[in-house]
């Protein structure tokens, strides 16, 4: 942990962007726990706000950008063979699988708070060949909500962030299902007013 902190200590938005790309990416850095401690950061004043959202948005984007274009090029049995160097197993690829089986594109938004599947959905997207709108529409839709979630979590929290990753890993097959339904909530409330409105100016 102490290695991040001084990362971002030296290096500020740059460091933030960089560990959040290689931890979409599939190598150890502690994502949640990250992206509460930097709001917790923001809510002492240390750290600008929407930098830091955007440094972190942008790595997250970044990171599962370059995981769905490696699944494209380097195709299914090279990530299970080399998986494991990006602390990628065979565990995480089946249980990624069964997901994509059971939500379909959907899964490209609920990755991000399943530790493990995110360093996965989007490489079996890219080998899937998801057309790269559909990719973008669901994985980067999932970025915001999960960046946005720990980001205001840790800075509402203040000193107690830290408690969210004990939590969040205890409790996050409780949580899961629970989250897909807010998210499900809203994207139809989105689609729904997109609708109303071009109804209204089409009447016009």
């Amino acid at each position: 942990m102490e290695n991040w902190l001084d990362f971002i200590n030296q290096y500020g938005y740059i460091a933030i962007f960089i560990l959040l790309t290689l931890g979409i990416i599939g190598l150890p850095v502690p994502d949640e726990v990250l992206l509460t401690y930097l709001g917790y950061v923001i809510s002492l004043g240390n750290m600008d706000y929407v930098l830091t959202y955007i440094a972190a948005l942008s790595g997250a984007v970044c990171g599962i950008t370059i995981s769905y274009f490696l699944g494209i090029k380097l195709g299914e049995p090279f990530l299970r063979k080399f998986g494991s160097k990006f602390f990628i197993n065979e565990k995480m690829i089946n249980r990624t699988n069964r997901l994509f089986n059971r939500f379909g594109s959907f899964v490209l938004v609920i990755c991000y708070f399943v530790p493990g599947v995110r360093h996965v959905a989007a490489y079996i997207g890219g080998i899937s060949n998801f057309p790269f709108r559909r990719f973008a529409l669901f994985a980067y839709s999932g970025a915001v909500i999960w960046v946005t979630t720990f980001i205001v979590l840790g800075n509402q929290l203040g000193s107690n962030w830290n408690v969210v990753f004990v939590f969040i890993h205890k409790h996050m097959w409780n949580i899961l299902p629970i989250a897909i339904i807010l998210i499900l909530l809203g994207i139809g409330i989105f689609y729904y007013n997109r609708r109303k409105n071009s109804y209204m100016v089409n009447k016009r």
